[in-house]
């Protein structure tokens, strides 16, 4: 399940993950991204993970195409989170996309906002 976040930086969209992402996840989320695209140019987003499990096969999909189609409509990308392999997404994910991307602990919260707020 995806909700969206709020009190972020300026030009930021936010969203915290939990439990497994599914195709309706990314019918919602997307467009919000989008919009604010729309008005701002680039955007920063923050992912923020709480018990995440991964995605479906078509959020897996949904998520692969939006890293193409917006590669370069994002200036950074904060993950926070609160496992190993949440941390490892951030190396995987940097060949996909021009922004810049860094992991913080799910105790960097704040840390990760001030980060996003320089862009």
């Amino acid at each position: 399940m995806i909700e969206q976040l709020t009190g972020l930086p300026a030009h930021t969209v936010g969203f915290i993950m939990t439990g497994k992402l599914h195709d309706e996840d990314y019918k919602k989320f997307v467009p919000l991204i989008d919009a604010e695209i729309a008005k701002e140019g680039k955007v920063n987003l923050l992912a923020q993970f709480h018990d995440f499990h991964g995605w479906d096969v078509k959020a897996l999909w949904d998520d692969t195409m939006f890293s193409i189609t917006h590669c370069k409509k994002i200036k950074r990308i904060a993950l926070v989170g609160e496992k190993t392999w949440e941390k490892w997404m951030a190396l995987v994910c940097k060949p996909f996309t021009m922004a810049k991307i860094q992991y913080f602990d799910a105790t960097e919260f704040e840390a990760a906002k001030e980060w996003l707020s320089q862009a």
